[in-house]
């Protein structure tokens, strides 16, 4: 039997929804960790300012038609429960993560730094991000004078900042200090050297991705206080890194691969946040906050206008019940994701693969969105299942036991928005709101 769901109307009613309504919509409901009457709402909403019926519907239609596609292709059906279809999602995946390793030239990972350059010597060739507005340099090293990272001079040897630029390289400092410096020195540089900036303080120039030398691994394990993910970036510099740690698992180089694509897309596009509001009086407020990646804590605004939140990062990642999930949002980490799957099906035929023989690497092409409910053999339960790349391969990196849903959830609520105004519209709509928190449509 469906799941019952209750909610409040507008004066305190409780509205039930049951077999009574279309299970579909319970469905949905259920993938989204929300009510069906929020989705019943929004539908009637979009619907009315776009002109557009049916858009849900066909939502629906187009994950249960890819749903079985998927299933056929796994030598599955509906009828397999929730275990048995993960761990087929998960060996495709490992399949597809064995077959880039062989398209990549099979890069040896006992020596990560030449493995990882491999790497990034491809994805230049799958995806060229545009030029961006970043810090200088020349300031960057200033700051690094007034507020010098004393560990990383005595680690070196170096007597002056200056020296340990010249000799290690700009890019390589600056991303060192993301493992290296102590929250309350990187408070300073925060807190302190970002409050002045302004339009004379950033230039143009290209995004960088680089391999950092094997010595920073020694670094890195000598000041890291934790376990730190081994790709990052730097948005404010423009700079994607990669410390070379030694990883050859299931699914390690696939997990690489697509995280630098996703931050290809995500720098040029703060980058051009950064250019909308460069001389705006708060700018340094605005800088900061887009660097922590700031979502209104508040209730979304109610002027009879139909409102979506823009949640710019992944709030399940701290808070799986944060109420600002059940709500109306779109989120540009899972559009840069779908940018990065969309560049990873393109990579076979830049390689020169037709895929006669081979998995297809845009096999997961399509499935960001995509979920469906299926029994748990313990509990005899529906649970949801992601069909997307970024859940099931983090749950193939860290083990069968772990499961992860909000990458698939979040691009559905995208999916909702795009398919009622379309990808870039979302794009500009989200760049023009950002900062507000929340998307007002008429």
């Amino acid at each position: 039997m469906p799941r019952l769901y209750t909610d409040c109307g507008s004066h305190g009613e409780v509205i039930r929804y049951n077999r009574g309504m279309k299970d579909s919509y319970n469905k949905l409901a259920h993938l989204l960790r929300t009510q069906p009457a929020v989705l019943m709402e929004l539908e009637r909403k979009m619907n009315s300012i776009s002109g557009q019926e049916g858009v849900f519907e066909d939502i629906i239609r187009q994950n249960d038609i890819t749903v079985d596609r998927t299933l056929e292709g796994l030598g599955l059906t509906r009828k397999d429960d929730k275990k048995t279809v993960r761990s087929a999602l998960m060996e495709r995946l490992a399949h597809l993560d064995q077959h880039l390793w062989e398209l990549l030239g099979k890069p040896d990972f006992s020596k990560p730094a030449e493995a990882c350059a491999k790497l990034c010597a491809v994805v230049g060739k799958v995806f060229t991000p545009p030029k961006g507005l970043f810090i200088k340099r020349e300031l960057g090293i200033e700051m690094l004078e007034k507020y010098p990272p004393h560990n990383l001079l005595e680690h070196f040897g170096y007597a002056t900042v200056r020296d340990l630029i010249d000799k290690e390289g700009f890019s390589s400092v600056m991303a060192s200090l993301r493992f290296t410096k102590s929250e309350s020195w990187m408070h300073q540089l925060f807190d302190v050297a970002y409050s002045s900036l302004g339009p004379d303080d950033f230039e143009e120039r290209e995004v960088e991705h680089l391999v950092l030398d094997s010595k920073w691994l020694g670094v890195a394990e000598k000041f890291m206080s934790k376990k730190y993910h081994n790709v990052s970036h730097l948005k404010e510099f423009g700079i994607i890194f990669i410390i070379p740690l030694m990883s050859d698992g299931a699914g390690e180089t696939l997990r690489l691969f697509t995280l630098i694509l996703h931050y290809l897309h995500e720098v040029p596009f703060y980058a051009s946040l950064f250019r909308r509001h460069l001389h705006d009086k708060d700018f340094p407020h605005i800088f900061k906050s887009l660097l922590r990646g700031d979502v209104p804590a508040q209730p979304a605004p109610n002027h009879g206008r139909i409102t979506w939140r823009v949640v710019q990062r992944y709030l399940a990642k701290d808070n799986a019940d944060d109420f600002r999930l059940f709500e109306p949002h779109v989120n540009p980490e899972a559009d840069h994701w779908w940018r990065a799957e969309e560049d990873l099906g393109r990579l076979s035929r830049i390689l020169g693969q037709d895929g006669h023989g081979h998995l297809s690497l845009g096999w997961w092409t399509g499935l960001d969105f995509v979920g469906e409910l299926f029994t748990d053999a313990k509990t005899g339960k529906e649970e949801p299942v992601s069909f997307d790349l970024i859940d099931q391969l983090m749950s193939l990196v860290r083990g069968p036991d772990s499961q992860y849903l909000y990458h698939q959830q979040e691009a559905l609520w995208n999916k909702i928005f795009v398919e009622y105004m379309g990808r870039e519209t979302m794009q500009q709509l989200i760049e023009e709101n950002l900062m507000s928190g929340f998307i007002l449509l008429k």
